[in-house]
C-alpha cells in the first residue's frame, strides 16, 4: 500500500481503541457479509475485481475519440456525478491542468449549479474550438444538470448541427429506464451505465467518473489497480491491521468523546477538490436521523490564515485528519539573498517540500496541544494509483463507520426536500398546492 495511516495524536488512552474494537468489527461484517441496511447498494465493495470490461474497454476508446475530435471536454452532472473525476483530475494533473494541457483535453463541468453566469464563462472558454459533452444522469431529469444539456446540446446542434452533435454527446445513464436513456436511445448517443447497485457518491469509478478521466488524460487501468490494491488490503478482518477499520473507529470515538466536526485538511492545492468530494461521501452517508460528525475540508497552509484560530483556541468540537503527500512532482529550492532583507536567509536552499512538511508537523503538534486530536494519511505521491486507493480507503471506512453510529450510509433522504420546494415554487405541475403556502412563508 502507498497509503499509511498514523493516529499516535489522536488523545486517546490505551484502552479506547479497545471498546470500539467490537462494534467496528462488527460493523465491518455487515459490510463484508452485505447483510446491513442498504446492502443493496454495495456494488462498489468488489468493484475493482468484477468491473465490467466491455465497458471499460469501451470508456477507454470513447476518451480517445474525444481527444482526437474536441480540445474541450464538458461533463455534465452534479453530486457524485461530477465530484469524484474533477477531484481524480486535479489530484493527478494538478488546479491548473486544463491550462497546462500536457495530456488529453480540457475538462469543465457543468451542471452543478443554476448560475447562469457560470455557464456563460464555459461558453466563453471554449470560443471557436471543438468540444463533446458527456452527461452524466440516472434519471435525466435532475434539475441542475437538465438545465445544462439543455444549453450545451444547442449549442453542439448550433455548431456542428444535428448529426455532428450526436456524434459529440455520450450519455451517462440508467441502463434501462429514465429520461435520459430514451433521449439517448432515441437519438444514437452513445451510452455507458450507471450502476444500479452503486449509489452517485461511490460512483466516481464507475462510467460516472472514468470516462471524463481518461479524457482528460487520467490512466484509468492505474486507477483500477491502485483501488484492487486498497480493496484487498481492506478486505483483511484484523481490526489492528486494516487502516480503514482502524478509521472508522476512531471517527466513532471522537463522536463518542463530543467531537462534532471532522475537518480533512490537506497541504496540497491539488487534493482541494478532492476535500469536496470527501464532504459529499461523509455528509450524505452519516448526517441522518440527527447522527453523524460535520465534514469540513481545508487547505493548509493558506486556511491557517483564515480558520486556523478558531481550530488553534475555538470551541473544542473538533478533530482533523491530514492528508499528507511525501514526494513532490517537482520541485523548487528557496534561491539564496546574501542583502536579506526578508529574513528568509535561514530557510535558503531549502526546498518548499521541505517547508511545508515542517509546516505540518508544527501545525499539527500546535492544534494538538490545543485540544485539537489529529490523525494523519499520508500518501506516497499524488498519481493515478494512489487516487485510486484513497478513494476505496474512504469507502470502506465510511461504510464500517456508519454502520457503527447506526445509519443507513447510503441512501440520503434529506437530499429531496429542497428539490419539492423548488419544484412547486417554479410552477412544476403536480406541485401546485405547494406553491401558495410557500411564497406566503417567503413574504410574497
Amino acid at each position: 500500500m502507498s497509503i499509511q495511516f498514523n493516529y499516535q495524536n489522536a488523545g486517546l488512552r490505551a484502552h479506547e481503541l479497545e471498546y470500539a474494537r467490537p462494534l467496528a468489527e462488527a460493523a465491518f461484517c455487515a459490510v463484508e457479509d452485505r447483510c446491513g441496511p442498504g446492502h443493496e447498494m454495495l456494488g462498489w465493495l468488489d468493484l475493482p475485481r468484477d468491473y465490467d470490461a466491455e465497458e471499460f474497454a469501451r470508456i477507454k476508446a470513447a476518451a480517445q475519440r474525444i481527444q482526437a475530435q474536441s480540445e474541450v471536454l464538458v461533463a455534465i452532472g452534479i453530486g457524485g456525478s461530477y465530484l469524484g473525476a474533477r477531484a481524480g483530475l486535479e489530484f493527478v494533473k494538478g488546479p491548473f491542468g486544463n491550462q497546462l494541457r500536457e495530456k488529453g483535453v480540457e475538462v469543465y463541468f457543468a451542471g452543478n449549479n443554476l448560475s447562469s453566469d457560470y455557464v456563460q464563462s464555459i461558453f466563453d472558454i471554449i470560443g471557436d474550438r471543438d468540444f463533446s459533452v458527456n452527461v452524466i444522469s440516472k434519471s435525466g431529469t435532475t434539475t441542475e444538470p437538465a438545465v445544462a444539456f439543455r444549453l450545451f446540446k444547442e449549442k453542439l446542434e448550433a455548431k456542428y448541427g444535428k448529426e455532428g452533435a450526436r456524434s459529440r454527446i455520450y450519455a451517462t445513464t440508467d441502463k434501462a429506464r429514465g429520461a435520459l436513456r430514451g433521449l439517448a436511445v432515441t437519438e444514437g448517443y452513445e451510452t455507458f451505465v450507471v450502476p444500479d447497485d452503486i449509489g452517485g457518491r461511490f460512483s466516481c469509478l464507475s462510467a460516472v467518473g472514468l470516462l471524463p478521466m481518461a479524457a482528460g488524460g487520467m490512466n484509468i487501468d492505474q486507477v483500477m489497480r491502485g483501488c484492487l490494491s486498497a480493496c484487498s488490503a481492506y478486505h483483511n478482518p484484523n481490526f489492528m491491521q486494516n487502516d480503514a477499520m482502524l478509521y472508522a473507529a476512531l471517527r466513532y470515538l471522537m463522536l463518542m468523546k463530543g467531537k462534532q466536526v471532522e475537518i480533512l485538511a490537506s497541504y496540497e492545492p491539488a487534493l482541494t477538490m478532492f476535500g469536496e468530494w470527501y464532504k459529499q461521501l461523509m455528509a450524505e452517508s452519516e448526517g441522518k436521523e440527527g447522527k453523524g460528525l460535520f465534514p469540513v475540508s481545508a487547505s493548509f497552509t493558506t486556511d491557517l490564515h483564515s480558520i486556523g484560530q478558531f481550530i488553534q483556541d475555538g470551541s473544542r468540537i473538533l478533530f482533523e485528519t491530514v492528508l499528507w503527500v511525501e514526494e513532490a512532482q517537482r520541485e523548487l529550492l528557496v534561491p539564496h539573498d546574501p542583502a536579506n532583507v526578508d529574513g528568509l536567509e535561514f530557510a535558503a536552499g531549502l526546498s518548499m517540500r521541505d517547508i511545508n512538511e515542517k509546516a505540518m508537523k508544527g501545525t499539527l503538534l500546535a492544534h494538538v496541544d490545543g485540544g485539537a486530536p489529529n490523525l494523519v494519511v499520508t500518501l506516497n505521491r499524488l498519481s493515478d494509483y494512489t487516487f485510486g486507493e484513497l478513494v476505496y480507503f474512504f469507502w470502506k471506512s465510511l461504510a464500517i463507520s456508519g454502520y457503527m453510529i447506526g445509519v443507513n450510509p447510503f441512501d440520503q433522504p434529506g437530499v429531496e426536500a429542497y428539490k419539492k420546494n423548488m419544484f412547486a415554487l417554479l410552477g412544476k405541475p403536480g406541485y401546485e398546492d405547494m406553491k401558495s403556502a410557500l411564497e406566503a412563508r417567503l413574504g410574497k
